[in-house]
């Protein structure tokens, strides 16, 4: 399972100038946080930041040649703020550059948390290495990773930034290379090239491979909100905020990195008696069911738990696309589109990817690229992998499906007699599907994301469940430590509190292991105080895991 990974483009928001920027906020009426009549509006509180940003601009390590937009805002009930900010340096957009800044209730400043500290400052932003070279390098990435494959319409996009990730910050070149492959499907490379030398600096995945009712494939029976349009419905949920569903009629694009050469349909399910699907793969809406049920059960876990509405937590809805390609055996969530595309699978090893938790993953990495936005590569993209394996399973659980009752499995509906495993993954124990780590090591950051993955899964299962032999909706589990210790669990619901405050205040686009112990330590203090049993359970899961 992956996710698309969006091509980020910082718009201007100048140190300088920033009560323009703030005046302009203000005119888009952002809607206030739920609270006390007193509480400051999210309005308020980008302008509280924009006070400070004035005040503590060489403190944080902001100058005249950077410029800062807002990203996020969060307003807790008590009225402390937490304003999240990207950063360009000299018009261009910071890698690491991304910071929180922290207010009490009246506005005054408490703390900020920064995906780098290092100074920025670049005798020059005029690259020596060109363009077309960084694309040509970044090309022969994609190639190198798709060894024995004929791609097809490959496209190479260089855009100048400043690395602040890997390092003293350098002039590099992000570089989204996309083609297809011979069956068609997407396939995707970011490189980071030096701009000076021309020397690879890393290279990541860009797809991370993810009233009526209706006969679902892996959920039964469920019900859908629909839009009566004429004589028929139309599979689309005005409640949730237009989110809709749409057949991609078994074509594939080349459509992604915000790069689009030709879009694959979309072309909304219709039904004439607002009784959807037949729970067999020979309807073709029966696979849309699903897709559209785990749009919903995402949106519902967001907004009950959470107070999130929809990925962005702008009230708008996101789509999908069902039956993309042919055989495709992935699911992948696309920033560009805002929308979600499923695979049928192969039929061998799996059937098509629209199962509950499926959904849940791969929508939670769109609501992490409205949040932490989270690199995916080294032990931040294992981090991102695990933040949506996370939700999804809590997704699952919250749904309260008897057809799909919550586990600590990832995308055991969809694999079949052919598949090595029960299930893609393994939260109690990640090591059972045979790639995945269990404990953290220094060999973390050189791992695929999806088995570096495994070190946050683990936390999280013991976090919620503890350690050692347990039963869970008819599913046993044993999950080891890594330092011979015992742990007791809190439960999901005060892990999904943990994680999703996190991700949402503490976290950045930098945040390794180490820092998500820390910033997931910060979350339970605020949530049940620092002497706390939940904050002493945090320290001891992420110690059982070998982060200390």
């Amino acid at each position: 399972m992956s996710r698309i990974r969006p091509h980020i483009r910082g718009s201007r928001l100048a140190t300088a100038g920033i009560a323009a920027a703030v005046a302009a906020l203000l005119a888009t009426a952002l809607s206030p946080t739920a609270g006390a009549d007193d509480s400051p509006t999210r309005a308020i509180a980008v302008e509280n930041a924009a006070s400070v940003l004035k005040d503590r601009a060489g403190r944080l390590g902001l100058t005249a040649a950077q410029d800062t937009t807002v990203r996020d805002v969060i307003v807790d009930a008590d009225g402390t703020q937490h304003v999240r900010y990207d950063r360009t340096y000299r018009r261009l957009p910071v890698l690491g550059g991304d910071f929180v800044v922290h207010l009490a209730k009246d506005g005054s400043y408490r703390g900020a948390s920064r995906a780098t500290t290092s100074a920025i400052s670049l005798t020059s932003v005029t690259p020596k290495v060109s363009a077309p070279k960084a694309a040509d390098l970044a090309a022969s990435v994609l190639r190198a990773a798709n060894v024995g494959e004929t791609l097809k319409r490959l496209t190479s996009r260089p855009e100048l930034v400043v690395d602040a990730l890997h390092g003293a910050p350098k002039l590099a070149w992000r570089t989204d290379a996309v083609a297809q492959d011979s069956a068609g499907n997407p396939v995707a490379r970011t490189t980071l090239t030096d701009a000076r030398t021309g020397a690879k600096i890393d290279t990541w995945d860009s797809v991370e491979h993810a009233t009526g009712d209706g006969k679902s494939l892996y959920g039964g029976t469920v019900p859908l909100e629909t839009t009566a349009s004429g004589s028929t419905y139309q599979l689309k949920d005005a409640t949730r905020g237009g989110t809709y569903t749409g057949d991609a009629a078994n074509k594939t694009d080349l459509c992604i990195l915000a790069i689009c050469l030709n879009r694959a349909p979309a072309t909304v399910f219709t039904d004439a008696d607002n009784h959807w699907g037949s729970g067999t793969g020979t309807d073709r809406s029966t696979a849309a069911v699903d897709a559209q049920y785990g749009t919903d059960m995402t949106w519902d876990y967001y907004e009950d738990v959470h107070g999130r509405k929809g990925i962005a937590g702008d009230g708008k809805g996101s789509f999908n696309r069902v039956h993309y390609g042919n055989d495709y055996n992935n699911a992948f969530w696309d920033d560009s589109c805002f929308c979600m595309t499923y695979g049928d699978g192969d039929g061998t090893q799996l059937g098509p990817l629209v199962s509950l938790d499926v959904a849940g993953h791969e929508m939670t990495h769109g609501v992490t690229s409205k949040t932490a936005a989270l690199t995916y590569s080294g032990e931040s993209g294992g981090l991102n992998e695990a933040t949506s394996d996370v939700f999804g399973t809590l997704v699952e659980f919250h749904a309260g499906n008897p057809a799909d009752p919550g586990d600590y499995l990832i995308g055991e509906k969809v694999v079949r007699s052919g598949f090595p495993r029960g299930a893609l993954r393994y939260m109690d124990k990640p090591s059972k599907d045979g790639s995945s780590v269990d404990c953290w090591s220094p060999a973390a950051k050189d791992l695929d994301v999806h088995y570096s993955s495994g070190i946050g899964n683990h936390f999280a299962y013991l976090l919620a469940e503890g350690s050692g032999a347990k039963t869970v909706n008819g599913v046993g589990y044993n999950s080891p430590t890594c330092d011979g210790s015992s742990v007791t669990g809190i439960g999901r619901d005060k892990l999904g509190k943990i994680w999703y405050r996190a991700l949402t205040v503490y976290m950045t686009s930098s945040t390794n292991y180490a820092g998500a112990r820390t910033s997931t330590l910060n979350a339970a203090k605020d949530l049940y105080g620092a002497g706390s049993v939940e904050y002493g359970a945090v320290g001891a899961a992420w110690s059982a895991v070998n982060v200390g």
